[in-house]
């Protein structure tokens, strides 16, 4: 699957409605987007814990009701077009899901946002199947699959050299361990050099799902499949999808 990072982010403004019905005409196969609680326990989606910089007007999110959020152009920065562009909701966001697409919902914040999300997805039209809980906290997806276990919940994670031996960390092994320590159903990693086919063989062993994020190349993507990650996490989803499957055409 080819997700779009904070939908059509190449084009529009991410994490705006905009955004996300530009990646479905593009053809994406999901959306990724990320989501804050508010001073009203509203969820708000924007990545950062503040609106500065992509509203211009510094407002802490967990301090700002969602109604005042919603007065912020967050859509000008990236261009006249896309003047007027507000802050949506979760909610929002998951009505633009089409039938048979997927959404990817990073929890920015910690679990407090939990019984929130679980009120907003009983709203929802749309099916468990549709629907990934990502988070890099731990205590957020343990939480989530305590409270909502039929939705599918990743852990999120970079991959940095280990303070003592200078070793990728994490390794697969600890991934794993994580993993299974929390109940999460598979991990979201950066994209790195240590996804190899012995990466794979570690994670499916275990029976865990291996999602990658953000890789905008063809080569890199090519190379992602062929490993058989299960999704790839893209800033022009669409494009890169079209991209790869005209190369296995050929």
């Amino acid at each position: 699957m080819f997700i779009a990072h904070a939908g059509a982010s190449d084009k529009a403004p991410e994490n705006t409605i905009a955004a996300f019905n530009l990646a479905w005409k593009e053809d994406a196969d999901g959306i990724e987007g990320d989501y804050h609680l508010t001073k009203d326990t509203k969820i708000a989606c924007i990545h950062d814990d503040t609106t500065e910089r992509t509203g211009k007007q510094r407002m802490r999110v967990a301090e700002t009701t969602f109604a005042k959020l919603r007065q912020l152009d967050v859509g000008s920065w990236k261009g006249d077009r896309w003047r007027g562009t507000r802050i949506p909701s979760l909610q929002k966001v998951l009505a633009t899901v089409p039938k048979g697409k997927k959404v990817f919902i990073e929890m920015k914040c910690g679990p407090e946002i939990i019984p929130a999300l679980t009120h907003a997805l009983a709203k929802s039209k749309l099916q468990p199947e549709q629907i990934a809980i990502i988070s890099f906290h731990t205590e957020v997806i343990a939480e989530a699959k305590r409270q909502i276990p039929e939705m599918k919940a990743l852990w999120l994670t970079s991959f940095s050299p280990g303070k003592t031996t200078g070793a990728v960390a994490p390794s697969p092994k600890e991934i794993v361990a994580t993993l299974e320590k929390i109940g999460a159903d598979g991990v979201g990693c950066q994209f790195h050099a240590s996804l190899n086919k012995r990466f794979m063989r570690t994670l499916r062993a275990a029976h865990k799902e291996v999602h990658v994020w953000t890789v905008d190349d063809v080569a890199t993507a090519n190379r992602l499949v062929q490993l058989g990650v299960d999704s790839i996490t893209s800033n022009r989803a669409g494009w890169l999808k079209r991209q790869i499957r005209e190369k296995q055409k050929g």
